[in-house]
């Protein structure tokens, strides 16, 4: 083929693919269009399951094992956090928790655990606490209101 105008094409171009069952006229065409006789894979709309059917599903998903508790998680707040955010006498609850961005949302409740040592005394509200975060703060000379 000689280099002219006509048949320059850009670098990387790509022919479409032929499009197959269009009529005799196409290239590739009018009867079976490159399918073959009958049957299934003749057909148009089988997927790729053919006689497995349901079976590569179930196969294909693991098995889980056990359950999934319904009950809700608490979020979960460090004294040390609570020793770095909080000013001395400052009421910690859910809320004002929520305000300082230690933890994003208030709906599953809010624990308080012993990570980490207090320095300054704090009012807890309305948070679950373990007991050695209780036995800390109070070593603080704060308080815990259930």
């Amino acid at each position: 083929m000689t280099l002219a105008l006509h048949n320059l094409t850009p670098k990387g171009k790509k022919n479409p693919g032929k499009r197959v069952g269009r009529g005799y006229g196409s290239g590739k065409g009018g009867h079976t269009a490159g399918r073959g006789q009958k049957g299934q894979k003749s057909r148009s709309g089988t997927g790729g399951y053919k006689r497995l059917g349901m079976r590569r599903v179930m196969l294909s998903t693991p098995k889980l094992r056990g359950f999934k508790s319904d009950k809700p998680i608490p979020e979960i707040v460090k004294l040390q956090q609570i020793d770095l955010h909080y000013i001395q006498d400052e009421v910690v609850s859910p809320k004002t928790l929520l305000q300082k961005k230690l933890i994003n949302s208030t709906k599953s409740g809010v624990k308080i655990l012993s990570n980490g040592e207090i320095t300054k005394s704090v009012i807890i509200k309305k948070c679950s606490v373990s007991k050695v975060a209780q036995e800390k703060i109070v070593a603080a000379g704060g308080r815990v209101d259930a």
